[in-house]
């Protein structure tokens, strides 16, 4: 008898889930239809409103990991300039220091160093601690921190090498959020989370990266919904900019720390690239607000849809992305050098002559 009520039930879920496939779909649609307008006209007007009605961040306590360089080290320079007092943290005790100093003439009544490695839960504990003790409270927690590693997955021998990848950048924004969470609550503070578009807009060589990215926004987007209103949460997805990544410092197969241009030029190519001092800005803003996400720059946002409309589209650009590189390279270096250029697999660069004699990447000078 049990048996039989079990076939019936599953037979009847199975009736529920076709009638759901064939009903749901055009019923939300409609739907849709009905909300967008109303939606989009109070989302402009709250757009406006907040326009003139942003956070004011004098004397507010603002912890930034990854402050030593790039997109950190410029977010800490603008929380400067709107008198904010700052905890600054990196694992680059020198470079932390200079950023401290300058951080305070821009206007910072304080700003603490506090050197320290995010992939470790003890470090991110005594920071957080360290804050709190000094300050005496914590209104903003800025999650920055990131390395990015590059190559392709089929070519790396071990892919444990790939490990720090995944407990920097997202660990790392994890472990702070965790102990931080508390003192934010205390102040109705903000959460920023510096994420990347390749969380979506995935391509090739940066495998390992792009799912730490994807895990930051999902996480964070769970986190928000869990939260509510006691803690804010801004996801920032910048684009390429200004920073080592972008001058070509990633993790190799090997696990190991390089500056590599011709593998940057393999994930960026001819694309620009934004200034980090401009990206903060907009992302400071955005924050400032209480925006839920910040894309910069912001054309990147129709790219979405293109890879939700047309993905394959969108696969096989970035896919061939390497390759209209080489393809140009190739034409520059016959016009000028009489040389051919070829990439391989891990984005390296094969520099030959016409003649097929050996040449260096010195050899090309104009």
């Amino acid at each position: 008898m049990s048996l039989l009520h079990s076939v019936l039930g599953c037979k009847t879920m199975e009736l529920i889930h076709m009638v759901m496939n064939l009903m749901l779909p055009p019923v939300l649609l409609m739907a849709l239809l009905v909300v967008l307008p109303p939606y989009i006209i109070c989302k402009f007007v709250i757009t406006v409103l907040s326009m003139f009605h942003m956070e004011d961040l004098t004397g507010k306590v603002v912890l930034i990991t990854g402050a030593s360089s790039g997109i950190g080290e410029q977010l800490a320079y603008e929380y400067a300039k709107k008198g904010a007092c700052l905890a600054l943290v990196a694992r680059r005790e020198k470079q932390l220091r200079e950023v401290a100093a300058k951080a305070r003439k821009l206007g910072s009544p304080d700003a603490i160093t506090l050197c320290a490695d995010v992939s470790k839960s003890v470090d991110c504990k005594r920071f957080v601690e360290e804050t709190v003790y000094h300050f005496g409270r914590l209104d903003h927690l800025v999650n920055n921190a990131g390395i990015i590693s590059a190559f392709y997955f089929e070519e790396s021998a071990d892919v444990t090498s790939s490990l720090p990848v995944m407990d920097v950048n997202f660990w790392g924004s994890v472990y702070p959020t965790h102990m931080a969470l508390p003192h934010l609550k205390k102040s109705k503070g903000k959460i920023l989370v510096i994420a990347s578009v390749s969380g979506w807009l995935y391509g090739p060589n940066i495998s390992f990266y792009a799912a730490s990215k994807a895990a930051l926004l999902n996480f964070f987007d769970t986190l928000r919904v869990e939260f509510g209103s006691s803690v804010k949460v801004t996801i920032a997805s910048p684009g390429f900019v200004e920073s080592e990544m972008s001058q070509g410092k990633h993790r190799t197969m090997q696990g190991k720390v390089e500056i590599d241009k011709e593998k940057r030029d393999a994930l960026i190519g001819n694309f620009p690239v934004r200034s980090a001092r401009e990206c903060a800005k907009t992302i400071l803003k955005g924050v400032r607000r209480g925006e839920r996400h910040v894309t910069d720059p912001s054309w990147f946002r129709i790219l979405y849809v293109h890879k939700v409309l047309v993905p394959e589209v969108v696969e096989w650009i970035k896919g061939t992305t390497a390759v209209e590189i080489a393809s140009g390279l190739n034409w520059s270096l016959k016009y000028w050098c009489g040389a051919h250029i070829s990439w391989d697999k891990t984005g390296g660069v094969q520099l030959s002559s016409i003649n097929s004699k050996s040449w260096s990447t010195t050899s090309c000078k104009s």
